[in-house]
């Protein structure tokens, strides 16, 4: 199966080297389902810059903070359930913003074709109307 067609990728040599781990180890990470690359025509492994921040954040966990391969696992799926939350939370925000900017537009179409004028009075003791602003002050 061939993924990321025209993207950099480097083989599994390359990457070995490069974070200084055996190749066994990239194969033991793709055995778990912690690292899936892509495959050439003659069924190299070809890993992207996606794999390699991956691979990077995995690196980290097991190196710098101890965590085992499970423990990885449990954390790289959390970390995906987050991103998948935040961008629903991203499009519900954007879809409140719309929704509260139309309601806005459609008070201020309604209000000016008003018969009878809306007082608004605002904190500093102005009273506005729809048809223009007065400056009376309150009085308590």
């Amino acid at each position: 199966m061939k993924k990321n067609k025209g993207k950099a990728a480097y083989m599994i040599s390359a990457v070995a080297e490069q974070y200084e781990i055996h190749p066994q180890t990239l194969r033991l990470y793709e055995r778990e389902g912690l690292l899936a690359p892509s495959r050439s025509e003659g069924n190299t492994r070809l890993y992207t810059e996606e794999d390699l921040e991956r691979l990077e954040v995995i690196l980290k966990l097991t190196r710098e903070l101890g965590v085992n391969l499970a423990g990885v696992e449990i954390i790289l799926n959390m970390r995906e359930k987050m991103a998948a939350m935040q961008k629903q939370m991203e499009g519900f925000m954007r879809t409140l913003n719309e929704e509260l900017s139309q309601r806005v537009a459609n008070q201020r179409v309604e209000s000016t074709q008003s018969l009878v004028p809306v007082i608004q009075i605002n904190a500093l003791g102005v009273r506005e109307t729809r048809r223009g602003t007065e400056t009376k002050r309150r009085t308590k």
